[in-house]
């Protein structure tokens, strides 16, 4: 799917630099996120893609330079005022985050909860599609502790969903997994941004994702972006950094 010329980018990026006490992490990252179609972020490890992503709703500030999403500069709003930027952003965490405490059902509740929902009947049908979304159906009351790598992932993609965000964030969805359940990862992030036209940005180190899901992608190298464009075209860049990531 190509981006449409005349829609507005669901993020844009300019100038953004941020650093953790002397240790420089983005150096003036520039970009745009188009709407409705899977944008891949990629690099090696330390290249500062998952502290970009952060800034995608608000959980990092910058420094320096400005986000805008949705039309809206979050980058030095409150968390009180990024609250309904958040609600058009669902996000999978890269250990899934999930409360061992609460049952799946409950972990998926949490946002609906957040959002102010309260009605008991419309929470557990909301909980119910999400899970039958992600091929968990009538799992609620299961434990996280007793669920493998990969159904803990699935859970925290419910729970993302349940919302039903305009923007998913996905933050190295498959670390951990073998290579079979990586694939239904990728499946599901798929099937999701097709059912929903949703706007998913999927931050990885892992070709095979990037193979699977990816409509455009973002390379970024020691702070900074150093592409941007398809994966067609990501093949064909002479970018030294780029190829030695490729041929790894």
């Amino acid at each position: 799917m190509e981006k449409d010329p005349t829609s507005a980018p669901f993020v844009r990026v300019q100038g953004l630099r941020k650093q953790f006490g002397d240790r420089q992490i983005l150096r003036g990252v520039d970009l745009e996120i188009p709407r409705g179609i899977t944008t891949v972020i990629l690099g090696g490890s330390g290249a500062g893609k998952s502290v970009l992503l952060k800034h995608f709703n608000g959980l990092l500030h910058p420094d320096s330079g400005t986000v805008t999403v949705g039309g809206v500069d979050i980058s030095g709003l409150s968390d009180r005022k990024l609250g309904d930027v958040r609600r058009r952003i669902g996000i999978l965490f890269q250990d899934g985050a999930l409360f061992d405490s609460m049952s799946v059902g409950a972990n998926v509740a949490f946002p609906l909860y957040e959002a102010g929902e309260r009605d008991k009947v419309t929470i557990a049908g909301k909980v119910a599609g999400a899970l039958e979304k992600v091929g968990l159906a009538g799992e609620e009351e299961r434990e996280p502790s007793k669920l493998s790598g990969g159904m803990r992932k699935r859970v925290a993609l419910a729970r993302a969903i349940v919302i039903r965000p305009e923007c998913l964030l996905y933050d190295e969805p498959t670390t951990g997994l073998d290579p079979i359940l990586s694939s239904t990862i990728s499946e599901l992030i798929q099937q999701l941004q097709e059912e929903f036209s949703l706007t998913s940005v999927v931050v990885t180190h892992d070709l095979a994702v990037m193979r699977a899901v990816a409509d455009r992608v973002i390379f970024l190298n020691g702070g900074r972006v150093i592409f941007s464009g398809t994966p067609e075209q990501l093949k064909k860049s002479d970018d030294e950094a780029i190829t030695r990531f490729l041929n790894a």
